[in-house]
């Protein structure tokens, strides 16, 4: 991942998607969920920074991952349930709206 974008210029990319419309990017396995807690514009900017200590670090405290097949479920079950959802190729980085505070 070569470029380089600010956080700045990735949050006003941050759009709001229909789990309807990000099903097809879980099946291409591009789908990555950022926790309620993390700021998506931010986990964006460390990820196409190929900031891997930080990566890394949320990973491992699953504030970043792939979708559980509970989620997957409970998604499928609401296919106009609405996320926010941020591109950073090769992966459409995205935040369930119902868990925001």
């Amino acid at each position: 991942m070569s470029e380089k974008r600010s956080r700045e210029e990735l949050a006003l990319q941050v759009a709001e998607a229909e789990w309807q419309w990000l099903k097809p990017h879980l099946e291409r396995g591009s789908l990555i969920t950022v926790a309620a807690a993390l700021d998506l514009a931010e986990a964006g900017e460390r990820i196409a920074a190929d900031d891997v200590q930080q990566v890394g670090e949320w990973i491992s405290s699953s504030r970043i991952g792939k979708p559980t097949p509970a989620e997957i479920a409970v998604w499928d079950s609401a296919p106009a349930r609405k996320f926010l959802m941020l591109v950073v190729s090769p992966y459409v980085l995205i935040q369930d709206i119902g868990t925001m505070n």
